[in-house]
C-alpha cells in the first residue's frame, strides 16, 4: 500500500511541477520569439537563387528538454495501445522552438540580416529501461548571411 500512495504522490508532483515548468518556458519562448521577429528565417536549398551577402556564418541552437515523471508514466500505458502521446508532442515542440531561438539569438548578435537552409536535428537521450524516455536533444542549425 506504501509504493503505491509514493507512486501516486510521486505522479501528482511530476504533473503538477512539469505543468508549471512548461507553462512557464513556453512563455519564454513566446516573448524571445516576439523580440526576434525581425529577422527572417528560411529552410530552402541551394537550388534556389541566394540573396547578396558579404559575410556568411554557420550558427547551431541546441537544446535537452528532460520529460518529467507524469509525462514517463503517460508515454508507458500509452505503449499498451499505441496512439499520439500529447504529452511528449509538447516536448518536441518547446525543444524546437528553443533551438531555432538559440539560432536566431546567435545571428541576430552576429549581425545576420537573414539565416538560410534552416535544419533540425532530433534524437532521444536515455530513459529506455523505463518505456519512455529521458530527454530529448533537438538541433537547429543555419546559415546566416549579412
Amino acid at each position: 500500500m506504501e509504493e503505491l500512495i509514493i507512486f501516486v504522490v510521486l505522479l501528482s508532483v511530476g504533473y503538477f511541477f512539469g505543468v508549471l515548468a512548461e507553462k512557464k518556458h513556453y512563455k519564454d519562448i513566446q516573448k524571445r520569439e516576439q523580440e526576434t521577429l525581425s529577422l527572417a528565417i528560411s529552410s530552402f536549398g541551394a537550388k534556389q537563387p541566394l540573396p547578396q551577402a558579404s559575410d556568411s556564418q554557420l550558427f547551431v541552437g541546441e537544446v535537452v528538454i528532460a520529460s518529467d515523471y507524469f509525462k514517463t508514466f503517460v508515454m508507458a500505458l500509452r505503449n499498451l495501445w499505441g496512439g499520439r502521446v500529447l504529452s511528449y508532442e509538447s516536448l518536441l515542440d518547446r525543444g524546437r522552438r528553443e533551438a531555432l531561438l538559440r539560432v536566431k539569438e546567435q545571428a541576430i548578435a552576429w549581425g545576420a540580416t537573414e539565416v538560410l537552409n534552416i535544419r533540425y536535428e532530433t534524437s532521444t537521450i536515455g530513459g529506455k529501461q523505463q518505456g519512455g524516455i529521458g530527454a530529448i536533444e533537438i538541433i537547429a542549425y543555419g546559415t546566416a548571411i549579412r
